[in-house]
């Protein structure tokens, strides 16, 4: 039995308006975390949820470190460009973040409240 295959151009699109709400401080990271596509297996939006994580996580680094935020900021705004486009992410960005993809918290629509309290906790 072969597997159907899914466009998930407009997903990306959708994560891709979401960084530039984030990059123009529009929305905040955790709420766009929260607002990724729901059921989403994507590996490139799962990526993309990754990147998004680490942004927020390197606050205190990118506060203190000028060349860290400008190519941690290239960095988000070419995956925000990508997504834009609907593409998939190159492999390595991908593959990086491959062994994180079980504990993705991307927001599942059966089990929203866990995955709510996790990234809360993940966050904190």
């Amino acid at each position: 039995m072969q597997r159907k295959s899914v466009d998930y151009t407009n997903f990306r699109k959708q994560v891709s308006e979401l960084y530039i709400a984030v990059l123009t401080k529009n929305l905040s990271v955790r709420e766009a975390l929260s607002s990724f596509p729901q059921d989403c297996e994507d590996k490139t939006i799962i990526a993309a949820w990754h990147a998004l994580c680490h942004l927020e996580a390197d606050e205190d680094l990118r506060a203190k470190d000028e060349m860290y935020k400008k190519e941690q900021d290239e960095y988000i705004n070419f995956i925000a460009y990508t997504l834009d486009k609907g593409e998939e992410l190159p492999e390595n960005i991908v593959n990086s973040y491959l062994p994180y993809h079980e504990n993705a918290l991307v927001a599942n629509s059966t089990k929203i409240k866990g995955i709510l309290q996790n990234l809360k906790k993940f966050l904190s």
